[in-house]
């Protein structure tokens, strides 16, 4: 059956409008090239206007716009002139790929004009007229028609796309790597105000003798190692954090002088942290500050780790040239941090306090909310570790941080089994001393020499020491993701005993997320002189 020319006018229109509407909502390149396969095969007619409208939209002047309705309305001038600019352009880009480029700049100024009346149309809240909209979709109806006569070819246009395409992911990820890298510097760098208060406490530590002498009676204070007490444990090098961490501790604990602290330090940060907490009120706690470098049984040939992390192989691997196009790490794998030892040290608590039963460790990127007292008194049934589980979503299972498709790992633990979160856990030391802990913490430690099981961070080797031997808390006490979530239920936050930033925004940085600064700052003793120096120094 022969079709009449109106039906080839209105197949024409029809496909016209597929074509225009599976572009619209998508301006990638991708989206147009996946449109392209899936219609190379029609050939079109030259597009026909498309202004039938009921003229009576011209008199309708609805009071409030709703200007998201007008555009996706299929009886509006909006929404032809939104598919038309669309359409127009993929079309400039095309003609710019072919030096067409009075063409590209034809087409462009169409598309000025056509985004300049949507503008005009949302601004005063009323429909856009036949009258406005007829002169600019016949001049984009034209000029499309012409980039489709000329030498835009499906073919040609898909590769041109492709190419494009591949162009343009590999930008993509070389600036994904390069914003990470940049991330990390800066969350890694000491602000020029924390470096002051350093240099500061450093030289207060120097001139004042007699705070050497009261640092001494606070190392051999007796509750230091009485098991009636509550005792936690920090591993930092700073000194703001620490001081966060205590104050927000002891802010919040019904006793606070029957609170223990054990601050771990290293050689450089070591009299600039005697210096604050000497120089503060922490509510009658008792704080004890040891630098790590006292620690001389820690060494390379008792410790796997100390061994790896003075390898000059490893070394070259975190401190070599990130940007390199030769290496195949990931930025935060290859991050200098992991080899700070005040990041294993976790890993050594039992020994560091021997005569200590149960511990809390406290990361220094935490704030306490509520009293950590009752976590002492929790039945852990035995386990080592009392934790925050993570895998309410699936990425936070074992399979994610570790090579499952090494049998060592394959034939000793389920991928499926649950992860938990570092940061704030509760340590029973006798427990810890029965399973010996730590020696499967150097097994591991010596199995991942090439770094083949896991790639990063103290939490894998946790994962795998302490499985079985884990032993979850209510979520509540724990509540994670405030250095790079910004989308934490308030409601989560203030009902969490400890709330943790960990990631690379940090409340001490000028990249942190503002909504969470305030419940860091409102444990920082801001009135400090030496804050204040600093700060407007």
């Amino acid at each position: 059956m022969r079709r009449r020319p109106a039906d080839h006018r209105r197949l024409a229109r029809r496909r016209l409008s597929s074509w225009i509407w599976l572009l619209l909502g998508s301006f990638s390149v991708a989206g147009l090239v996946l449109f392209m396969v899936q219609h190379h095969h029609h050939q079109q007619d030259p597009p026909q206007l498309i202004v039938e409208r009921d003229t009576r939209i011209e008199n309708v002047s609805p009071p409030r716009l709703n200007f998201t309705e007008e555009v996706t309305s299929a009886s509006s001038f909006s929404r032809q002139l939104a598919e038309q600019m669309t359409l127009a352009k993929a079309y400039v880009f095309i003609a710019k790929e072919h030096n067409n480029l009075h063409l590209a700049w034809e087409l462009s100024s169409k598309i000025r004009s056509c985004q300049l009346l949507l503008s005009k149309a949302a601004m005063r809240g009323q429909p856009i007229s036949l009258d406005e909209a007829k002169p600019i979709i016949s001049g984009l109806s034209a000029l499309i028609y012409k980039a489709q006569d000329a030498h835009y070819d499906i073919a040609t246009t898909m590769m041109t796309m492709k190419s494009h395409i591949q162009a343009l992911e590999e930008r993509a990820n070389a600036a994904t790597v390069q914003t990470t890298i940049f991330g990390q510097s800066v969350a890694e760098a000491l602000p020029k105000s924390l470096h002051c208060l350093m240099i500061k406490l450093t030289s207060d530590w120097l001139t004042e003798p007699s705070r050497h002498e009261l640092a001494d009676e606070n190392r051999n204070s007796p509750r230091l190692v009485d098991n009636n007490l509550y005792h936690f444990c920090i591993f930092t090098d700073n000194v703001i954090a620490a001081s966060v961490v205590v104050n927000s501790t002891v802010s919040n604990a019904d006793h606070p002088k029957q609170l223990v602290f054990h601050i771990v330090t290293n050689r450089v940060s070591y009299r600039a942290m005697q210096a604050w907490f000497l120089s503060n009120d922490f509510k009658g706690s008792a704080i004890e500050i040891r630098s790590i470098e006292e620690f001389s049984w820690l060494n390379a040939s008792y410790s796997p780790v100390v061994k790896q992390l003075l390898d000059a192989d490893s070394r070259a691997y975190y401190f070599g040239d990130q940007t390199s196009q030769e290496t195949n790490s990931e930025p935060k794998v290859r991050n200098p941090k992991y080899l700070s030892l005040l990041n294993h040290l976790r890993f050594y608590i039992p020994e560091i306090y021997p005569q200590l039963e149960k511990i809390v460790f406290l990361d220094d990127d935490v704030v306490i909310q509520k009293d950590l007292t009752p976590l002492f008194s929790l039945d852990l049934h035995g386990n080592v570790n009392g934790a925050v589980e993570t895998c309410l979503e699936a990425f936070h299972r074992y399979y994610k941080y570790l090579n499952f498709s090494n049998p060592l790992i394959s034939s000793k633990f389920d991928p499926q089994a649950c992860g938990w979160a570092f940061g704030m856990n509760v340590f029973d030391l006798i427990a810890w001393r029965k399973a010996n802990v730590t020696a499967r913490y150097h097994y591991w430690q010596e199995q991942n020499v090439e770094r083949t099981l896991w790639k990063l961070g103290t939490l894998p080797p946790g994962l795998l020491a302490l499985y079985g031997l884990t032993e979850p808390l209510d979520r509540r006490w724990h509540v994670l993701g405030l250095g790079y979530d910004v989308n934490i239920d308030n409601r989560l936050i203030e009902t969490a005993a400890v709330i943790h930033y960990n990631g690379n925004m940090k409340p001490w940085l000028k990249l942190a997320i503002a909504r969470y600064k305030p419940f860091w700052l409102r444990f920082l003793n801001s009135s400090h002189p030496y804050l204040l120096d600093c700060v407007t120094a």
